[in-house]
């Protein structure tokens, strides 16, 4: 692969791989980081590549959610020997870090506490389910495509969903007292 096939491929998919790392680390300077590094290994793997098993977008997704996966079990590995500091300002409890921005119509927060409450349920959930809510109801991504990308059949994909809003709506009545 030459540096302007790399170029083609990185400027068709930079705002897709940073979205996706966004709603995952949910912290605008570790999604570029990680971002970074997934082009780093498209550029690396990419003779590796084959059409015949998934579109080059699919491929690219999968490189996506597993580096923000990686970076999301090291981070919590730091996190145990006290290398990170908490997510919330310790005299105020607000968030240190940025928050994603969402804006999905099937998620209607009207204030952004609700939205920040909502993304840490998100991100408590497992590997599997949350790459599910977050591909087709964060990315707004076809549950076809998200199978693809997931390499799950839809019948599998709707069930991580199904167990995915089921918790969500757990987690969030018991927040609320219910």
């Amino acid at each position: 692969m030459n540096q302007s096939q790399f170029e083609l491929i990185y400027n068709e998919y930079k705002k897709l791989v940073y979205n996706v790392c966004l709603h995952y680390v949910l912290n605008r300077e570790d999604a570029q980081d990680v971002a970074q590094e997934v082009f780093v290994k498209i550029h690396h793997h990419l003779h590796q590549y084959n059409p015949y098993t998934a579109s080059l977008k699919t491929w690219i997704y999968r490189i996506a959610i597993n580096q923000s996966l990686d970076f999301l079990k090291a981070k919590k590995t730091r996190k145990r020997f006290g290398f990170i500091t908490s997510l919330f300002h310790p005299d105020s409890n607000e968030l240190l870090h940025d928050v994603a921005k969402v804006s999905h119509p099937g998620i209607g927060m009207e204030d952004k506490e609700s939205l920040e409450e909502l993304l840490l349920i998100i991100q408590s959930l497992p590997e599997k389910q949350k790459t599910a809510i977050i591909l087709t109801k964060i990315e707004d991504r076809p549950q076809k495509e998200v199978a693809e990308i997931m390499d799950v059949h839809i019948k599998a994909l709707e069930s991580l969903l199904q167990r995915a809003k089921q918790t969500i709506e757990k987690k969030l009545r018991s927040r609320e007292g219910f």
